[in-house]
């Protein structure tokens, strides 16, 4: 294994660093859904240059699955980008990469409950642990405030971004829709492009059409975040393994935090290292110790 392919996760994780940044950058820049498919058209058409003929010829396999992609598309690239952008209205950049970095653990438990999937230990302990470091984080290190004031509201519109985002994972490993991973991806990305259609429609024109201010978050959005982050990525799990590609996710909080900082000006309080340290400790820990015992067993056997 050659140690140049970590750069591909590495890099991915960078760009999508990059992309909450932006998401917070275009909180009062543009409407969340108009560059929610803005930027879904944008990657349409790119991805379109080379996955177009390659779908049609391979239609016969595709028809069958349009259900489960649009349900897919529907949920990874129109509610989840969408609540990403609002939840950045009202949170920070920092809080929302440290919530996201929870999907794998988030998908884990989902796992679990929908799939049957026994839960181990170290799931269980992470799942634990994690939540009380959410807890701290979403409270701004007052967890009791919680009972008295509630969450922000931001942090609570990307805990469900987070949540569907863990759903659309359960989803691709259940139904295993046996596509190339780009026409996959093309046919997810259309899906979403067309529901989100609506929710741009109900815009007046002036908070529907991009701006000057608006046209570089796009352009980052669209073609960064949306076509060369995910080649980067699909790169990374063909050499390294999705479970070594998921290890990257991590790194996401702390990528994130450095541009935040030096991009926006924001603070690094100590609840987001404490409440966001505690909580990616017990994604490792559900990450590195995933069977259940008896699994564990079995497989030795």
């Amino acid at each position: 294994m050659k140690r140049s392919y970590f750069l591909f996760p590495f890099v991915a994780i960078l760009l999508w660093a990059g992309n909450v940044v932006v998401s917070k950058m275009s909180a009062h820049t543009i409407d969340p859904s108009a560059i929610t498919f803005y930027r879904l058209v944008l990657a349409v058409a790119l991805m379109s240059l080379f996955t177009l003929k390659p779908a049609w010829r391979n239609r016969a396999a595709i028809v069958p699955q349009l259900p489960k992609l649009a349900l897919l598309g529907f949920l990874a690239m129109a509610l989840f980008q969408s609540l990403s952008y609002e939840a950045a209205k009202t949170t920070t950049a920092t809080s929302m990469s440290i919530i996201t970095a929870l999907v794998p653990l988030m998908t884990m438990v989902a796992s679990t409950l929908l799939l049957g999937e026994s839960p181990g230990a170290g799931m269980v302990g992470g799942g634990m642990l994690s939540l009380v470091g959410v807890v701290y984080l979403i409270t701004q290190g007052e967890p009791t405030l919680l009972f008295a004031n509630g969450a922000h509201l931001g942090d609570l519109l990307m805990l469900f971004a987070a949540l569907a985002y863990a759903l659309y994972g359960v989803l691709l490993k259940r139904w295993h829709v046996g596509l190339p991973a780009w026409q996959s991806t093309y046919l997810q990305a259309i899906f979403a492009l067309l529901f989100m259609l609506p929710m741009l429609l109900r815009l007046p024109a002036s908070e529907a059409l991009p701006t000057r201010a608006s046209v570089p978050l796009i352009l980052y959005a669209g073609v960064l975040a949306s076509v060369v982050l995910p080649f980067l990525w699909m790169r990374g799990v063909e050499h390294l393994g999705p479970n070594r590609c998921a290890l990257f996710m991590n790194v996401l909080p702390i990528a994130t935090a450095g541009l935040a900082i030096a991009m926006l000006g924001e603070s690094l309080h100590l609840y987001h290292v404490l409440g966001g340290g505690t909580a990616l400790v017990g994604v490792v820990v559900a990450q590195r110790f995933k069977r259940a015992p008896v699994e564990a067993g079995a497989v030795r056997q």
